[in-house]
């Protein structure tokens, strides 16, 4: 398997160097550049698969490159994490809705950055792979952005559909809230665990929705107790 490229865009030497040595550890294949202007040239180039980007550049800031690889339709879908010593509320924000798909402020721990990638990594494959989830007559279509039960379009929220997405791609798996909220949400979004309670019975009320199958899917949708949920088929019948 090729190993993922990841883009280091921090000019900071040392920084850039501790970051890479523990990428190259995890199995990251990495580019690095010390300005937006190298990086741009390496984006265009050499297609990384994800961005780690510094905020405080020399020249152009990190956030003037996010707004620039988003307008280029060659790079807006590559997923971008911000690494960054600014800690306030409002930068966050300002920093998710210039396009930056997670936050991590300075000093960070390696092994939770390397977490945060994988998660990420995973994410945009689902996105990007343009194909249909399946579990028996329940089908989740990723281009369309709809959800069918036995060919029949039902109606869900756009959370939902992301809920549903991410349990369908990992079938059979316990997750607590807090990993839903890191894989669904994003890692920095200041949102209480019981808020994916609520969706989770909103997505239950949305698979029940067709009178065409015998089948409740809203049953997929499995309470682990003292875990949390996971989506699963087994053991339910028509």
């Amino acid at each position: 398997m090729t190993a993922k490229k990841i883009l280091i865009v921090e000019d900071e030497i040392a920084i850039r160097e501790m970051i890479r040595v523990s990428l190259e550890m995890a199995g990251f294949a990495c580019l690095e550049a010390g300005d937006t202007q190298d990086a741009h040239v390496q984006i265009v180039d050499k297609r990384p698969d994800l961005i780690l980007l510094d905020w405080m550049l020399p020249g152009n800031s990190g956030l003037e490159l996010i707004r620039r690889l988003k307008r280029e339709t060659s790079s807006e879908n590559i997923p971008i994490i911000m690494l960054t010593a600014r800690i306030e509320e409002d930068n966050k924000i300002q920093g998710l809705n210039s396009g930056a798909d997670d936050y991590v402020t300075k000093p960070f721990s390696p092994r939770e950055l390397i977490a945060r990638i994988n998660a990420l990594l995973r994410r945009s494959a689902t996105s990007k792979d343009g194909g249909r989830l399946q579990t028996r007559a329940l089908v989740l279509d990723d281009q369309s952005h709809r959800v069918f039960i036995d060919g029949k379009a039902i109606e869900i929220g756009p959370t939902e559909f992301k809920l549903l997405r991410f349990f369908m791609s990992y079938k059979d798996r316990a997750f607590s809230r807090s990993q839903i909220l890191d894989n669904v949400w994003g890692g920095n979004v200041y949102i209480e665990e019981r808020t994916v309670d609520v969706h989770i019975r909103r997505l239950r009320n949305a698979l029940r929705q067709n009178g065409v199958e015998p089948i409740d899917y809203g049953r997929f949708i499995q309470t682990v107790r003292g875990t949390g949920y996971r989506f699963s088929d087994i053991g339910v019948v028509e």
